[in-house]
């Protein structure tokens, strides 16, 4: 038997629930996963927090892991090619990462990178192949200078880190009074600045007349909108991943994992994002860790402010 957290009907995350369950033999192109970390985003509870099109509960909860094989199914390939029970792997876009133990596709299912804890690990594709999708959409490349809103988040770290492989440069907004936010961003490369009231005279000071080619939006303001619609040229280089509506209105892009094409680009940018850890070139700052037991606890923490970093749950 496992434990698992689960979403019994659309509500707010004190209404979920953490039981036991029974996890199947994996059958055909299937594994049985060992969790050893899960990670936490935002989506996890947005996307149980009312009924959606197409989404039956209860609904178990969370979309990446970090753990260890501990049964493969018949003509079980993982992402990257043959899995063995003992591997050490990372799987993400499942359903019901919250648990102790899982049976998942094969197909989601790829080496763990050896120089990334178990914590780190679930944590990384996610937001890596969220800010895989908004690079590619924005057609950004080589001495590109882009404008970030929320730069210390863990979709910004990603960005700016993936950004700084292909010779982009990026201006990163922060709080005005978060110098350890503003710290880094300039870890990773990035050149901070303060969002706030004159918000693009400091983005143009920063760009030193240089034009802003395109803009990455994960906060969703009124005002990251504003100064994006102001200072880049070609709307279709602008995009959000948080307000289809006013995406809409003002003719910018919007992605989301639950849209079809962002998830086949996303499925298929695993694998890069993976092969970026491995070497050295993204590294996932993890801020804190609980229990999974704790679960509401941790998801309310990384959802009430800014956690400094990523957020795993330890069966």
């Amino acid at each position: 038997m496992a434990m698992r957290w689960t979403a019994p009907a659309p509500g707010p995350i004190d209404t979920w629930s953490f039981d036991e369950v029974e996890v199947a033999p994996p059958g055909s192109g299937e594994v049985t996963v060992r969790v050893r970390a899960a990670g936490i985003n935002p989506a996890d509870a947005k996307h149980v927090a009312t009924a959606r099109p197409g989404a039956e509960f209860p609904v178990p909860i969370g979309y990446e892991l970090s753990g260890e094989i501990t049964a493969v199914g018949s003509d079980a390939l993982g992402g990257a090619g043959e899995l063995h029970v003992g591997d050490e792997v990372v799987a993400f876009r499942v359903q019901g990462a919250y648990a102790t133990e899982l049976t998942i596709a094969s197909r989601d299912v790829f080496a763990k990178p050896v120089n990334l804890s178990h914590a780190e690990a679930a944590n990384l594709l996610l937001a890596g192949t969220t800010a895989a999708e908004m690079i590619q959409v924005t057609r950004v490349g080589e001495g590109d200078l882009v404008l970030l809103h929320a730069a210390s988040g863990a979709v910004g770290v990603s960005l700016l880190q993936q950004a700084r492989e292909l010779g982009v440069r990026v201006i990163g907004t922060v709080g005005p009074d978060v110098e350890e936010s503003a710290d880094r961003v300039r870890r990773y490369g990035g050149i901070p600045v303060a969002y706030g009231d004159g918000l693009r005279e400091r983005v143009e000071e920063a760009a030193e007349g240089a034009p802003i080619a395109a803009a990455w939006d994960a906060v969703g303001t009124d005002e990251a909108f504003e100064v994006s619609l102001a200072l880049v040229a070609e709307r279709d280089r602008i995009v959000t991943i948080v307000d289809p509506e006013r995406a809409k209105k003002d003719g910018v892009l919007w992605i989301a994992g639950s849209r079809p094409e962002s998830a086949r680009f996303r499925d298929i940018a695993r694998a890069r994002v993976l092969e970026l850890a491995a070497s050295g070139a993204l590294e996932v700052p993890v801020a804190r860790t609980y229990p999974l037991a704790e679960a509401v606890e941790a998801v309310r923490f990384v959802m009430d402010g800014h956690p400094g970093g990523k957020v795993a749950l330890l069966p």
